[in-house]
């Protein structure tokens, strides 16, 4: 059995997802960032951890992927051309929206105050909107590296809820059209409904 670290509304949401998805049993251990219970097993102090036996895997998409390539699904295979195309979407989200809420993030509540410019608001929901649509424009079947749901999905479709709860722009109709249908999902269903 998996041990997932992290709360619910951290990035643990996506590797407690890609766990529904997968079918593979796990439980939570809602720690928040920088506990004493983290740092014991992720010096950094950042969640999500995911515990493998003795083994401690940190960050979301390290996470997801060693489940994917481990279970063998919501994943091309490593070394093919299909998988590269994944990477490279997976590499694209992260930079071009996860990078775009998280700098949000820091700049609302993260960071100290006296760090924190409250004026790139207005750029940052610009860059993300604009990265959005041309990843919309972009995809070639129902989801971002084809027919099947993979990585990158699970990370895109998270950032699209946090992106709403952030008051980031949510206008764009295929992307509301996209998030929409990865919530509809029986996995994402059920983790919804054990948060209560």
């Amino acid at each position: 059995m998996y041990t997932v670290i992290g709360n619910l509304k951290s990035r643990a949401f996506r590797v407690m997802w890609m766990l529904e998805e997968l079918g593979a049993p796990y439980e939570v251990r809602p720690e928040p960032p920088r506990s004493d219970a983290v740092r014991a097993v992720n010096p950094s102090g950042k969640i999500p951890v995911l515990l493998d036996g003795d083994a401690a895997i940190c960050d979301s998409t390290a996470i997801v992927t060693y489940l994917a390539d481990k279970h063998g699904k919501l994943t091309h295979p490593a070394g093919t051309v299909a998988r590269a195309r994944q990477d490279a979407m997976t590499f694209r989200v992260l930079d071009e929206v996860d990078s775009v809420l998280w700098a949000g993030a820091k700049h609302s509540f993260v960071l100290p105050e006296e760090q924190r410019v409250p004026q790139l608001e207005d750029s940052l929901k610009w860059e993300y909107a604009r990265h959005v649509s041309a990843l919309m424009d972009e995809m070639s079947g129902p989801f971002l590296a084809g027919d099947e749901i993979t990585v990158p999905d699970i990370i895109l479709a998270h950032c699209g809820g946090w992106a709403r709860n952030a008051g980031f722009p949510s206008d764009e109709p295929r992307f509301a059209d996209y998030v929409k249908r990865m919530r509809a999902r029986p996995a994402f269903r059920r983790l919804v409904e054990q948060a209560g």
